[in-house]
């Protein structure tokens, strides 16, 4: 989930940021541009108002017009030589007053000419548009030389825009760093909102895998968040303690039932056995009663196995799989000889984080069924192995094996294919043996054998963090 929100976070926080920050540019832009057209405006005022001198003739000859002439060409000149920029004072008709560099005039068309053209109406040319640090512009600015109300002549300035467009720049990469700052606060701000609104969720997470994996007693620790998600996980809790409740008495109930029912069933099988002493030997009927009656205590002996091994905390230690599966391996041999089975096993040493007496429960459970179902003169198969993260042993036999079917109902309570029900058992022992499993961490597979057969894995974990 987080890594669905924080995206959506950080493009929110990305478009509320260019949304300020780029009518911002433009503003600099804008007033860095502002402030030169003023500065020129200013000049061309200036110079306006000495080229208005140079109209006036004070004497017929005109010499007094010709040295004002040569003072606004030196103003022009010193104005070129130290800023760069081109200006000149120009006529109606376009010929040149003074003007500086020397090899300048006004051209015939384009900028310039425009806002010459402009100027001639009495008022000062238009702004420029404004220039981009990625334009290699000019500005040009044009002021009217008016004397006695009329237009006599236009002072135009063509200025580069380097320093402009530079100092627009550098405002530019502060406002972009600002930015930088800013989003990298934003994110890390998203970092913390995020993981402070989705812990209860992991937690929650987190605890619902406990409990449906079998570790009843775990609970939502208390955690900060949202109001909403802290009421979530009380009421959560409730819940998971109203489940846990509800399967203890169920349990209870099955382990008692078991229990009471052992002794009237033990006492009826008893008086069957005195019947038996009283009617012909061999009488079909009365073997039959007792059958049903063994299995049936049988049948309550596992279920009471399984309440308590559903209710029982696993005594966790390290343990050597490969010995302990050696072991079973041994024990069971006389019994698969006994049906002309050969039961091998592969175990090396190998430790696992385990409950001893729950996993030979579980692999007596397994290797019992694999040499009960497999025919003779075929062979079942123990072998121990690790990954690093756990340990597995793994059993196989050559026997008829199970359907896809089959395969997805095997462990269920009562279960039993209805191919093997003339072959003795309750249905119970694989679900004792899962359940045996999962008190400690471990798990119970089932799958095909090739070429006929089945597998059954079983996996414990080797550390006890994982488990």
């Amino acid at each position: 989930m987080r890594t669905r929100l924080l995206p959506l976070l950080i493009v929110l926080m990305a478009a509320v940021l260019l949304a300020l920050g780029v009518p911002l540019a433009v503003s600099l832009a804008g007033a860095q541009q502002q402030k030169v057209v003023v500065d020129r405006i200013d000049d061309t005022a200036r110079f306006a108002a000495l080229a208005q001198f140079v109209t006036e003739p004070s004497d017929p000859a005109g010499g007094d017009i010709n040295e004002r002439r040569e003072t606004l060409s030196s103003e022009l000149r010193s104005y070129h030589d130290v800023y760069g920029i081109r200006a000149g004072v120009f006529y109606r008709n376009g010929s040149s007053m003074a003007h500086a560099p020397g090899d300048w005039s006004l051209p015939g068309a384009g900028e310039v000419r425009d806002a010459f053209a402009e100027a001639l109406l009495s008022r000062r040319s238009h702004d420029p548009e404004q220039v981009w640090p990625w334009q290699r512009r000019s500005l040009v600015v044009a002021s009217p030389v008016i004397r006695d109300g009329d237009v006599v002549a236009v002072v135009v300035t063509d200025s580069p825009t380097g320093q402009m467009r530079w100092r627009i720049l550098q405002g530019w990469l502060v406002i972009a760093a600002g930015e930088a700052a800013a989003m990298l606060l934003a994110v890390g701000a998203a970092l913390r909102l995020t993981g402070w609104v989705l812990r209860p969720v992991r937690i929650l997470d987190a605890t619902t895998h406990d409990i449906a994996t079998g570790r009843l007693k775990s609970r939502v620790a208390a955690a900060g968040g949202p109001p909403e998600l802290r009421r979530l996980a009380r009421s959560f809790n409730e819940m998971a303690d109203n489940v846990e409740s509800v399967l203890e008495q169920q349990r209870a109930f099955v382990a008692d039932a078991s229990h009471q029912l052992r002794n009237p069933l033990s006492a009826l099988l008893l008086r069957i056995e005195l019947l038996a002493l009283e009617l012909p030997e061999g009488n079909e009927e009365i073997a039959s009663v007792q059958a049903e009656g063994k299995r049936l205590a049988q049948v309550l002996d596992d279920l009471l196995d399984l309440a308590l091994a559903e209710h029982s905390e696993a005594q966790l230690q390290v343990t050597d799989i490969g010995a302990l599966a050696a072991e079973r391996v041994a024990a069971w041999s006389p019994t698969a000889e006994a049906k002309g089975v050969r039961l091998v096993g592969d175990c090396p040493p190998t430790t696992a984080w385990a409950d001893p007496v729950a996993l030979s429960s579980a692999l007596d459970a397994v290797i019992d069924n694999a040499v009960k179902f497999t025919p003779g003169d075929e062979t079942v198969e123990v072998t121990v192995s690790s990954n690093g993260d756990t340990s597995t042993v793994v059993v196989t036999d050559n026997g008829p094996g199970l359907t896809d079917e089959e395969l997805a109902r095997v462990g269920d309570r009562f279960w039993r294919s209805g191919r093997h029900q003339n072959i003795k058992g309750s249905g119970l022992g694989l679900s004792i043996s899962r359940a045996l499993l999962a008190a400690g961490g471990g798990s119970i597979a089932y799958d095909h054998h090739e070429p006929h057969g089945l597998k059954v894995t079983v996996t414990v974990p080797r550390n006890a963090s994982a488990g």
